[in-house]
């Protein structure tokens, strides 16, 4: 096999070396551009278990690495003058100078010919090769030669950061933060070899101008940095070696594969720096492909084969590196935190840490998290325990008058059930075995204002006597057989209206007894769908007394709280996103316009219902396409509502438009609640893939949102929150004493399964690399002392 590789860097390096071992006939030649020794930074790092992988491929390669690492299990966080250390993370620092070299010793002890200042052409013929490794780095020449067909995204973030070292030596993975009259600098350090630290120092846009660091060079912006985090350096020096400010670029390509050519590395794609995956990511690439190579013969088939079994896991790398990275960018609206609060919103930014695997590396840590999260539920006027503090999402909250006995809820799902908007025994059985589940609050599906204001003919309504007559048994049932609190939710379909029942075609107009829709502007929602008419002041008018008129029926039912829909497209969200209102008169234009329908059937409602009881909003703070709402005017949306006196923003994203991108994942909805919850300052109920207690405490304890809505796992479990409830060893939730026996049996078995769930944990962890006890000792002796030994 006949293969040349374009860049000198890890991930070509490596897979050179795995196929040279594998076929040692190959004819392999490794081209870069520049000297061997012209690398740029300082360090990389690797965690225990990217070392493990590294041990099963290549042991030669591994050993030297190890010989060469600075190891650590900390991870120091300095905040406001306090500084909190959290264990068990396994990581280890390597210089990338002496990477390279043992890479490049490696593949020269197999044959392989490295050809250093050989500069390759994108025009160049490779016709006679099998392979070509396209691995040239961050601003690949052939990358960008190729445009049209890989059709590379490159997102240069907002944030400036410079790639610095130090001589001062570290004994964590170290974050420090520092506030200044220009704004607020963040440092990234670690230790990469003994005497040798990487320094990565991060700071927004606006600070990086106002401190004039367009105007330094590298060793004023060094001194600049030295000065700053001075207390952190102990006098220690900053180096530089090409330490430029810039803005750190995610790569991403929709094709890696041209003909026998193949993006590999940083050409490829780019993990940002806070999760320290750069390099990993390079070298596992060259594992996939060698094992891509390997399965197969034939090199297209190879190619195909690599690209679609690696993009998931690369994308899933990406995905946390941009979670990661908007942490960071955004590290100010996290700047009144409490120091704990900070800790472990840091920790958890990327959702690969959540609480109870934190809880296992640093017990003592989310000990302290606890007792500060009780301690703000407490000058909430609640008499919480704050020594031995209740589970998070066990801790209570309080919205106008009425107290939740804990944080999970059970989030409004349409069950398109009903006939005529009445709902029978079925929305009996559903909502009241919810209820007595456990969860503190569960929500009503949304229930349509009019009979022109439903999805489908099967939604609920509450406009007629027969409606509240049939939603008065389940609100008696709900309030007379459990603890949880019950929350109605009002809304117009709008333009999604007259459609058919989800298991039928999500979304899909009726094919027949279909009524008009109406919308903010007369714009379809599919091709086929109904065109709506757009809504005259007399429509609105309409429209506003026939909310108002729903929530006087609320009141009569005894409902706890009301919840107005202007998300997901519907009629009043349809006035909110500018891809789908064009108007121009004053309903349309800026935001302030655009609020304005949806402002005024609020408060309208407000008035009708009473001072004491609570009420939300639902918002999607993003459309998920281009053109429509932006993350202003999504706080903006937040602070007008919270001006108008709502007390609860739940926080759900887009199905605006056909064509949205969603991008999901775990939780994938939450950094929308982060954001209104803490620029808006209204209190958030989060949502969106959220499947486990365990993540509604991440959230929480983050202070992402103040409640926590699950939804399709309330759907196959009823006593979800009664399940998380013994998990945690929390008391029984309920007034239901028929079910209790039960609960106490769950409690028993659930201590005895978490406890073997642990263990299986902690044996299915990579091998640490962590000194032990003596050694640490010998290593902590003065070095004459060593030598007197």
């Amino acid at each position: 096999m006949k293969v040349a590789i374009v860049g000198g860097g890890p991930a070509g390096l490596y897979f050179a070396i795995l196929l040279k071992k594998s076929r040692p006939d190959s004819d392999i030649a490794v081209y870069e551009r520049n000297k061997p020794d012209d690398t740029f930074g300082f360090g990389v790092v690797f965690s225990d278990e990217t070392l493990d992988t590294f041990e099963s491929w290549d042991k030669e390669s591994y050993e030297r690495i190890t010989e060469e690492f600075a190891y650590w299990d900390d991870i120091e966080i300095n905040y406001k003058g306090e500084k909190h250390r959290i264990g068990g993370n396994g990581f280890c620092g390597c210089s990338r100078v002496a990477l390279l070299k043992i890479l490049y010793e490696r593949a020269r002890d197999l044959g392989i010919p490295l050809h250093f200042e050989h500069e390759v052409e994108p025009t160049t013929d490779f016709s006679d090769h099998d392979l070509v490794l396209l691995a040239d780095g961050v601003n690949s020449r052939f990358r960008e030669h190729f445009v049209d067909h890989f059709k590379p995204h490159v997102d240069l973030r907002p944030n400036k950061f410079a790639w610095m070292g130090s001589t001062k030596p570290l004994d964590a993975f170290t974050f420090a933060f520092e506030e200044t009259e220009w704004g607020i600098f963040i440092a990234h350090a670690y230790q990469y070899e003994e005497g040798r630290s990487t320094w990565i120092f991060e700071t927004d846009d606006e600070t990086w101008e106002k401190a004039g660091l367009a105007e330094f060079d590298e060793q004023q912006s060094a001194d600049f940095c030295a000065k700053i985090f001075a207390k952190h350096l102990d006098g220690y020096p900053v180096l530089t070696n090409r330490s430029m400010w810039r803005n750190f670029p995610m790569i991403r390509n929709e094709r890696w594969v041209k003909d026998n050519m193949v993006l590999l590395g940083d050409a490829k794609s780019t993990a940002h720096y806070s999760i320290g995956s750069g390099t990993k990511l390079a070298m596992e690439d060259a594992i996939a492909l060698f094992e891509a190579v390997e399965a197969t013969p034939d090199i297209p088939a190879a190619l195909k084969l690599f690209e679609s079994g690696r993009r998931e896991g690369v994308e899933k790398i990406q995905h946390a590196a941009d979670v990661s990275l908007v942490w960071f960018e955004h590290v100010a609206r996290f700047w009144d935190y409490d120091p704990v609060q900070f800790s472990f919103g840091l920790m958890t930014r990327s959702k690969a840490i959540t609480y109870d695997n934190l809880r296992m590396r640093a017990p003592e840590f989310v000990d302290a998290a606890d007792r500060m999260f009780a301690e703000k539920v407490r000058l909430k006027g609640f008499d919480v325990d704050i020594d031995d503090p209740a589970t998070p999402a066990f801790q209570p909250f309080k919205l106008r008058d009425m107290e939740l006995k804990n944080r999970l809820v059970m989030s409004p799902m349409c069950m398109y059930s009903a006939t005529d908007g009445v709902p029978d025994d079925f929305h009996l059985v559903h909502y009241g075995t919810r209820a007595m589940g456990g969860a503190g609050l569960i929500f009503t599906e949304m229930t349509c204002v009019a009979p022109d204001a439903r999805i489908t003919p099967g939604c609920t309504g509450l406009w007629n006597d027969d409606q509240e007559a049939a939603w008065k048994r389940i609100v008696e049932f709900v309030r007379g057989h459990s603890n949880a609190k019950f929350c109605l939710q009002l809304g117009h379909a709008g333009r999604k209206g007259a459609t058919k029942l989800m298991w039928e075609g999500m979304d899909r107009p009726l094919d027949e007894d279909a009524w008009p829709v109406v919308s903010a502007s007369p714009i379809a929602y599919y091709p086929e769908s109904q065109v709506p008419q757009e809504l005259t002041r007399a429509d609105m008018d309409r429209i506003r007394d026939q909310f108002v008129a729903a929530v006087e029926r609320a009141e009569r039912l005894g409902f706890d709280m009301i919840e107005l829909h202007c998300a997901h497209g519907y009629l009043l969200a349809s006035f909110l996103s500018p891809l789908t209102n064009t108007r121009t008169d004053e309903f349309g234009g800026s935001v302030e316009n655009r609020l304005r329908f949806p402002l005024e059937v609020f408060s309208a409602m407000r008035a009708a219902w009473p001072k004491h009881k609570p009420m939300s909003v639902r918002v999607s703070a993003t459309d998920w396409a281009e053109g429509g709402l932006s993350d202003e005017d999504s706080v903006a949306i937040a602070e007008a509502f919270g001006q108008a006196g709502v007390d609860l923003v739940d926080v759900s994203t887009g199905q605006t438009v056909n064509w949205s991108s969603p991008i999901y994942g775990r939780m994938f909805q939450t950094p929308y609640s982060d954001q209104i919850r803490n620029e808006a300052q209204v209190s958030t109920m989060c949502v969106g893939n959220i499947t486990s207690a365990d993540q509604a405490n991440t959230i929480l304890v983050a202070g992402r949102a103040d409640l926590v809505a699950i939804g399709r796992p309330h759907l196959v479990d009823p006593f979800f929150a009664a399940n998380a409830a013994a998990w945690y060893g929390e008391p029984y939730l309920q007034t239901v004493p028929q079910y209790e026996p039960g609960f106490d049996q769950l409690a028993r078995n659930s201590a005895r399964d978490r406890m073997d769930l642990e263990e299986l944990r902690i044996k299915a962890r990579p091998k640490t690399r962590a000194p032990s006890v003596e050694e640490k000792r010998v290593q902590q002796k003065p070095s004459f002392i060593q030598a007197a030994e």
